[in-house]
């Protein structure tokens, strides 16, 4: 049996979802309505039982625990002093900045591993955190020749720095020592946009742990635009308070124009996506403004939220992932995008399928999730449909003329011999 690491909670809530908040179906816990943060927390509305978050710090070893909770008065106060409290408004006010024009989609490399050649993409995202050493802080890259080289791109591509990834990266983001060398090197590799770092919501931890993520994303993306380089504000939330406050914080700062959030983890969840959808799509309606919204998964709900937002761009990172396990992206006859796994002779480079992935995944969104719903009308009941050709069958819709833009843009290869054109369902 794996037991647990001592700073991690030790108490299940199974199944997990009873600790979802749902202030529309649950009471506020009993133990809320006495709490210093209740203002700003919002309380708890959750099938748990529990009778206020407090319940939620059970770690085995409260001397290695590293969650932002009442219970150790000095690490508390020194966690809070870090941040100047919980309060999103004494976030320092920024300048807004102009953002290069992006695609809607952008495909995610992570590295250069298993290619020989230089990837021919004009727009490309790579992870904020190949940039530096996570242990030192030390930038691994410091010109643009050199950044070319590590993930074997254009010198001349546009560069998207997306800040998703592991807590124990993250927790290395925020605790560099020399922000100034990170904010210069950033600068000098002429990044045209980092998402922001988005500092997890725990769903067992102490409401405490999640407003310092929330206050901790905010700095790190005023940081990021106080030094002059373009960013992301990551909109992590729990709870319909901290949705508010989102809101709250987007609506009056009019310096905020680009959002993002990652639906490739539990905010992704079939029992969670519709919920944060629909408040992703009221702050977007409350801004009073354009706003621009970059996410990670999520692509079933992306018709959902371009209704609502100015610009929806999906940092695409199947392909790469894909890639890297041998797959090899096709068309089935009956529409479907399907991934089967091929056989490559050792050490042969995996370049021209990584470029055949990116070209072929591009083609299913932009032909489904990016493009407008058709409009379609139901024929009369009974009504016999003419035929329109002289063999006396019925015409059927081809994809390829709605690919000319496309293959004019280099979206996708002009050799379309023996390849069947249709949307991923």
């Amino acid at each position: 049996m794996t037991r647990r690491a001592p700073q991690e909670p030790t108490r299940d809530f199974k199944p997990s979802y009873r600790l979802l908040d749902d202030a529309g179906h649950y009471a506020p816990s009993l133990g809320c309505g006495g709490c210093p943060d209740y203002e700003t927390c919002g309380g708890l509305h959750t099938d748990a039982g529990v009778f206020d978050c407090n319940d939620l710090c059970s770690c085995a070893d409260p001397a290695a625990c590293d969650t932002v909770c009442r219970t150790k008065p000095d690490q508390f106060f020194e966690r809070c002093l870090e941040i100047d409290g919980f309060d999103l408004a004494s976030t320092p006010r920024v300048a807004a900045l102009p953002v290069t024009d992006l695609p809607s989609v952008i495909p995610l490399i992570g590295h250069k591993y298993s290619r020989k050649s230089v990837l021919d993409e004009p727009v490309i995202a790579v992870p904020l955190y190949e940039l530096f050493h996570m242990g030192t802080g030390q930038p691994l890259v410091r010109t643009r020749a050199e950044l070319a080289e590590r993930f074997r791109i254009s010198e001349t591509a546009t560069v998207v720095a997306s800040g998703v990834d592991r807590d124990i990266k993250l927790e290395a983001w925020w605790a560099f020592a020399d922000r100034e060398l990170i904010l210069s090197t950033l600068r000098d590799l002429e990044v045209a946009l980092v998402t922001v770092p988005n500092f997890s919501l725990f769903l067992n931890v102490p409401r405490p742990d999640n407003l310092h993520s929330m206050k901790r994303i905010a700095l790190g993306w005023a940081e990021l635009m106080a030094a002059r380089i373009p960013a992301a504000l990551h909109l992590n939330a729990r709870t319909d308070q901290d949705y508010a406050r989102w809101m709250h914080f987007v609506r009056e700062r009019g310096e905020v124009e680009i959002v993002a959030f990652e639906f490739g983890t539990g905010a992704g969840a079939p029992n969670r996506i519709d919920w944060h959808v629909d408040r992703l799509c009221r702050i977007a309606d409350a801004a009073g403004r354009p706003l621009t919204l970059i996410v990670r998964g999520g692509t079933k709900v992306l018709q959902r939220l371009k209704r609502h937002f100015a610009q929806v761009i999906l940092i695409e990172t199947v392909a790469f992932a894909r890639t890297l396990k041998r797959r090899r992206a096709e068309f089935t006859e009956a529409g479907r995008l399907r991934w089967p796994r091929i056989s490559t002779p050792k050490g042969e480079p995996i370049d021209d399928l990584l470029t055949h992935n990116i070209a072929t995944k591009r083609t299913a969104l932009l032909l489904s999730d990016f493009a407008p719903p058709a409009r379609l009308e139901r024929p009369a009941r009974h009504a016999r449909r003419p035929a329109k050709h002289a063999d006396g069958q019925s015409g059927q819709g081809c994809f390829l003329a709605q690919l000319d833009a496309t293959l004019e843009a280099r979206a996708v290869p002009a050799d379309l011999k023996g390849v069947v054109i249709a949307a991923e369902s």
